[in-house]
């Protein structure tokens, strides 16, 4: 069995972040060998599955007909993509949420909580339908939940089932869960949130200021700084914060059978410091999205997702849940996907001319 990397306790080579498109050189992360790390045959896995799924998304992009793949987990199951910026709800978010309308700071933070707190694509557009442009300055609790209400009433889905959202009831009191994420926007846009993130530091702070609202926990407050720094309002760098969600703690405990003292932290950072190291190890071609590389919000992601994957390609290796089935059944939508991502990242020619020209 092999071992682990694990990092140096030199203070001096921990002090700075690399940058999205930094060769492996830059890493402010330094690991050698220490055998009680030690990998399972998931860990294997987590590359080829990266690898399998990236090819995936470039296939769509580029018109190409499905089947996108000859592996049968990934035929049959549905998968978030190894960059979580281009999933199709954070495209969606990222092209039509935030960029898409008024740039006013305290608009886009609205419109980021608003989508997010349902992140259901359908939910936005029934809300547009009905109220024209969603902004700030014309939101009424009251008006949108009537809508919602209405769209329940028919048995509509006004939630996305990607996670669960808590309901809110003890913060705010209704019975009704849309209700009371209606009044948390309200409560977060009337207590100054956007102001509170302008002045944030680090992607740290940014989590820690969303912590401080009802209902956002670990897993929430993370997601959510992830998706805000996606806009002009803030603008920290993805590898500078990580905070492992209960997918990726499973995904985690299947990888590595002994974790040699290293954090679930350390564990994320150091997959996306060996990233190219370890895709060239295997003879395995991972075509980057344009210069950037896999972020530690990507690398907690994939953690999350070979945990499903390793439910059937490695029944024998239980994690920390002990679930066995993948629920989600993928089903094939043969137009091609338009990626389109943060004009600051500054890779959306490239990534034009990459999917443009021949693979």
């Amino acid at each position: 069995m092999s071992t682990l990397m694990q990092r140096s306790a030199s203070p001096h080579k921990r002090s700075g972040v690399r940058s999205a498109t930094s060769p492996p050189s830059a890493s402010p992360y330094v690991f050698s060998r220490l055998a009680p790390a030690e990998e399972t045959a998931v860990f294997d896995t987590y590359w080829r599955f990266a690898a399998k799924r990236q090819a995936v998304l470039m296939q769509r992009a580029r018109g190409c007909p499905p089947p996108w793949t000859d592996d049968p987990v990934l035929r049959r199951h549905k998968f978030t993509n190894a960059y979580r910026a281009a999933d199709r709800v954070s495209q969606f978010l990222i092209a039509r949420v935030i960029y898409a309308s008024e740039q006013r700071p305290e608009d886009i933070i609205f419109r980021i909580l608003l989508f997010k707190l349902f992140n259901k694509i359908e939910t936005w557009e029934l809300l547009e339908n009905h109220f024209g442009a969603l902004a700030w300055k014309t939101f009424s609790t009251s008006a949108y939940a009537r809508v919602l209400s209405r769209a329940r009433a028919s048995s509509t889905r006004i939630y996305s089932a990607a996670y669960i959202m808590p309901t809110g009831r003890s913060a705010f009191g209704s019975p009704e869960k849309h209700r009371n994420h209606l009044a948390l926007i309200e409560h977060m846009m009337k207590d100054g949130v956007t102001a509170r993130l302008g002045k944030a530091t680090s992607l740290g702070a940014v989590y820690e200021i969303l912590r401080s609202y009802p209902t956002f926990g670990p897993f929430l407050a993370f997601q959510f700084a992830i998706d805000i720094n996606y806009s002009p309002v803030i603008d920290f760098d993805e590898m500078s914060f990580v905070v492992p969600g209960p997918g990726a703690r499973d995904g985690i405990a299947k990888c590595f059978k002994a974790r040699g003292g290293l954090s679930e932290v350390d564990l994320i950072k150091l997959m996306a410091d060996r990233q190219d190291v370890e895709f060239e190890k295997r003879g395995l071609r991972f075509e980057r999205l344009g210069t950037r590389r896999l972020q530690l919000i990507d690398c907690q992601n994939l953690f999350c997702e070979v945990d499903k994957y390793a439910r059937v390609m490695h029944p024998e290796v239980k994690g920390l849940t002990g679930r066995t089935r993948i629920k989600q059944v993928f089903e094939a939508r043969p137009a091609p996907i338009e990626l389109w991502f943060p004009p600051k990242w500054g890779i959306n020619e490239s990534v034009h001319q990459q999917i443009h020209r021949k693979a």
